[in-house]
């Protein structure tokens, strides 16, 4: 596992095109401890992998998932992968990889939010942009707290450097598709 996270960091690293002592610099880190990670060695301290994941701008989990070589480029709908999402996943949401890895431009994933589900207490900003479209139900995507309604069939996108959050205000489950870029986990 400590070498998945090593290759992850590094790769995150190099898509960021920063040398290992920006990334050190940037995370209070060593080099010399950040290179030992990239390469698999040692057991990093969670703290560490927190102090990473804010230097490059990725949530802790990205990580944290193991980036598998997948030759396919297909995800068959029983062989989704769960990710945490926002606010992690819990019972009245989840976020299914829908992209064969994390290893692409961009990152797709079927989002169920149940009833009543409600991310506005952790409004989340990140780097890039967002498109998502409602498959079925209803959802209310709040970008800056300026709401917007989406129905069945319905599209936004947006830059994900502004503040946004949603909420399920029907009665059914809503079924969505989102694609981000980069890839957030």
């Amino acid at each position: 596992m400590v070498a998945a996270i090593g290759e992850t960091v590094r790769s995150i690293r190099r898509e960021r095109t920063l040398t290992l002592e920006q990334l050190a610099e940037a995370s209070g880190l060593s080099a010399g401890v950040i290179s030992q990670l990239e390469r698999g060695i040692g057991n990093p301290a969670f703290a560490t992998l927190v102090q990473l994941a804010h230097a490059l701008d990725v949530p802790v989990g990205r990580l944290l998932l193991r980036i598998e070589d997948n030759k396919s480029p297909i995800v068959r709908k029983t062989e989704r992968r769960r990710v945490g999402g926002h606010g992690l996943a819990t019972a009245a949401a989840t976020y299914e990889l829908l992209t064969p890895d994390l290893s692409g431009a961009l990152e797709a994933t079927w989002v169920t939010s149940q009833p009543g589900h409600d991310t506005s207490k952790t409004p989340f900003t990140h780097n890039g942009e967002e498109f998502g479209i409602v498959i079925s139900g209803s959802l209310d995507v709040f970008i800056d707290g300026v709401r917007h309604h989406l129905e069945a069939g319905d599209s936004i996108r947006y830059s994900s450097t502004i503040p946004h959050w949603y909420v399920n205000p029907g009665d059914e489950p809503a079924h969505c598709i989102w694609v981000s870029t980069p890839p957030t986990w």
